[in-house]
């Protein structure tokens, strides 16, 4: 699922950054100073823990003299060295030229209006780690007049453009546009579609959903949508939004996939999480994280993120916190297993009484312990940094969706037990 993919960019340009082991996390602001001050920080083995951790972004060169970013990983390990090394490869984008100078303005100028030329490829893949993406940042703008299109450019590439309306029953109305094209030899394709839906439910939907190729080989597929609709057991007005995300190389064994979702009801019911896994060569990793807060002061966060190397190293960390009224508890793991099997681990716990009194302790697999109390202020999130004011101000869009109008005596047709269908399954892009 922190979402957002920028998709939108300017055409031929296509970077997947970032590919490594333990992304960072998104939102969960707390995370880190956690980590600081608990005994995870504690060095105290003979058992060297490697994990990558990701350093500063360096400038890389494209092939068309634009700087992107490279992502290096390096080792981070105890206070004793052993030796036996565990090195990440760097993450190095791969780039296919584009026109510059191109804003994304214009190219919702151009997307949008039927009367001109033909719609630019968009050869841009999503980027990964950008979380949900927001209406702003999608530009939905969807034509009042049904359209179809199509043409050849002067290069031979072809493209069409398609916008139209769909009824059904119970009031249902999907308006949707699409458009796509592809290179003159079909190495190059692309796939864009843009849809807002009601019915007499209150239901209300904008979605996105893209695809493409480019003449690299590299591939991708992504979708967004937000959904306001009346939350079936509390009859709250709730909006969900969600993205998922997927690319692969043709040049390297490297790929990525993502899943965001957010929702949100009136109350300050809020959940969010997302799951993530990828591979660049000979690396692989998996990340999965959640917050859950119930609108009176309850909340639970997890996380669980582990990597692995083909030669058989595998390591991660995992935590969970839960609280209420400063009153909880915070635990976690540690862990690192060697080729040849070996496991080390470290395990911790913090049990907090909401009085400045907490309650530490911890062990790890080489002998370590510890088991203390201390005066210690309780740090937690009450509430989300996002809520429902903060998604209500920023769908607008979604908001405004006029429904068909509702004859006199037809009332809507309410099944609770069914809900909206999923958007369709993306196309095959294997990962690993």
């Amino acid at each position: 699922m922190d979402a957002s993919s920028r998709s939108l960019s300017n055409p031929f340009h296509l970077k997947i950054r970032r590919i490594g082991a333990f992304p960072p996390n998104h939102g969960l602001v707390f995370r880190r100073k956690r980590f600081s001050r608990n005994g995870i920080s504690c060095c105290c083995s003979d058992t060297e823990f490697r994990k990558l951790i990701p350093r500063k972004p360096t400038s890389v060169t494209g092939m068309n003299g634009e700087k992107g970013e490279e992502w290096r990983f390096e080792s981070k390990k105890s206070c004793r060295s052993s030796s036996g090394r565990i090195r990440a490869m760097p993450s190095k984008p791969f780039v296919s030229p584009r026109p510059r100078n191109v804003s994304k303005q214009d190219e919702f100028s151009r997307r949008c209006s039927p009367r001109h030329s033909a719609p630019q490829s968009r050869d841009t893949p999503p980027k990964r780690d950008t979380g949900i993406a927001s209406e702003k940042d999608w530009g939905i703008n969807l034509l009042n007049e049904s359209v179809n299109e199509s043409g050849t450019n002067e290069d031979g590439s072809t493209w069409y453009r398609e916008s139209g309306e769909d009824l059904g029953d119970n009031g249902y109305r999907c308006r949707w546009a699409r458009m796509g094209g592809q290179s003159h030899d079909g190495s190059s394709e692309w796939k864009e579609m843009w849809w807002e839906k009601s019915d007499w439910t209150g239901y209300k939907e904008l979605g996105v959903e893209k695809s493409g190729k480019n003449a690299e080989g590299d591939s991708w597929w992504e979708t967004w949508k937000e959904v306001l609709h009346q939350d079936e057991w509390s009859n709250l007005a709730r909006i969900e939004r969600s993205a998922r995300k997927q690319a692969k190389s043709g040049t390297e064994n490297a790929g990525w996939y993502e899943e965001w979702w957010e929702k949100y009801d009136a109350k300050g019911w809020t959940e969010k999480g997302a799951h993530k896994y990828g591979r660049l060569n000979e690396q692989s990793w998996w990340e999965q994280w959640g917050e859950h807060y119930d609108g009176r002061g309850s909340v639970l966060k997890w996380t669980d993120k582990w990597a692995e190397t083909e030669i058989g190293t595998k390591w991660g960390d995992k935590w969970e916190e839960k609280f209420f009224a400063g009153i909880g508890s915070r635990q976690g793991e540690t862990w690192h297993v060697s080729p040849a099997g070996d496991r080390w681990s470290r395990t911790w716990g913090e049990e907090h009484f909401g009085n400045g009194k907490v309650h530490k302790y911890g062990k790890s697999t080489t002998g370590e312990s510890w088991d203390i109390d201390a005066d210690e202020e309780t740090y937690y999130e009450a509430e989300p940094h996002y809520g429902w004011a903060d998604v209500v101000g920023n769908s607008s869009q979604l908001l405004s969706i006029q429904p068909r109008e509702r004859p006199p005596g037809v009332y809507p047709n309410l099944d609770f037990g069914s809900t909206p269908l999923p958007p369709d399954d993306p196309p095959d892009l294997p990962l690993l």
